[in-house]
């Protein structure tokens, strides 16, 4: 897939595909990953009805990285290995750049003694969720086969090839960089891992590169909950929200925090100029 992209792009290139692969990328990285994946189907951070649920899960299963169990999994279990004082280096990107990139993308860790994990009664019984984990990479199939007829070989290496190469490798970046060094808001005692707000990538990442964020409160429905971050994910539920199509969106202010759970100080978070979460969460007490 990356090789078809680093070829082929460049001799396929039309501003049609590349606006193709702009609107396909958003629409599966926002509406699909992170608003579908992340924070509906892992985190349940809100609630809608469950057509719009398979929709947005279908969507993120085009990103192309697992179906919905498999990124249920993936989630977990790195979360799980973060909370954990001896984390291997492959959750933690303790290792360098070039290193962090080949084991994430390329490699799995086979652990002696690994966690258990069962699936909520929910997912495991829901036919469709069953039929995406089983078919996840074939379904790009049909979306190949509408974009070669509507525009041809472009569309398909643009609509297919380039954006799921983009979309993986930036799905690891994110990871790399928001678990290294960044903007902290908040800090948690006792884990191996901290998470990293990276305020410059708000927009492109659609709000998922405000990790320390997540890291601090994991149910919120919004990541960016700070004055001036973008995440154009929560304006998305918002807006399902307005049309009466997500409900029980859970915001910082209403979920317990974590344990061990504390404000970094705002002189180290960001030279002194680290607005207060309270003022600003207590401003806006619905979605």
């Amino acid at each position: 897939m990356t090789m078809t992209a680093i070829i082929g792009g460049p001799l396929t290139f039309t501003w049609s595909a590349f606006a193709v692969f702009i609107l396909l990328t958003a629409m599966t990285i926002c509406l699909g990953h992170s608003v579908g994946m992340h924070r509906l189907l892992i985190h349940r951070s809100f609630s809608t009805p469950l057509w719009i649920e398979h929709f947005l899960v279908y969507l993120g299963t085009l990103v192309g990285m697992a179906g919905p169990f498999g990124m249920i999994y993936a989630h977990d279990i790195r979360d799980w290995a973060q909370r954990q004082r001896d984390c291997h280096d492959l959750y933690a990107h303790r290792r360098s750049f070039f290193t962090d990139a080949f084991w994430q993308m390329h490699c799995a860790v086979a652990l002696n003694h690994p966690p258990r994990f069962v699936l909520d009664e929910r997912e495991r019984r829901d036919r469709f969720y069953r039929f995406l984990e089983a078919t996840w990479m074939a379904q790009q199939i049909p979306l190949a086969l509408a974009l070669l007829a509507l525009g041809g070989l472009p569309w398909v290496v643009w609509g297919i090839a380039v954006r799921v190469s983009v979309s993986l490798t930036g799905h690891w970046l994110v990871g790399h960089f928001a678990h290294r060094a960044g903007h902290q808001g908040w800090s948690v005692d006792d884990v191996a891992v901290q998470g990293y707000n990276l305020p410059h990538f708000g927009l492109v990442t659609f709000g998922e590169s405000f990790h320390g964020n997540h890291h601090a409160f994991p149910e919120s429905a919004r990541l960016g909950i700070e004055p001036g971050q973008l995440d154009l994910g929560w304006h998305f539920i918002r807006v399902l929200s307005g049309l009466g199509l997500a409900s029980a969106i859970k915001l910082p202010h209403m979920i317990v925090p974590r344990q061990g759970l504390k404000r970094v100080n705002a002189a180290e978070a960001s030279g002194g100029s680290h607005p207060p979460y309270q003022a600003a969460g207590q401003a806006e007490s619905r979605p």
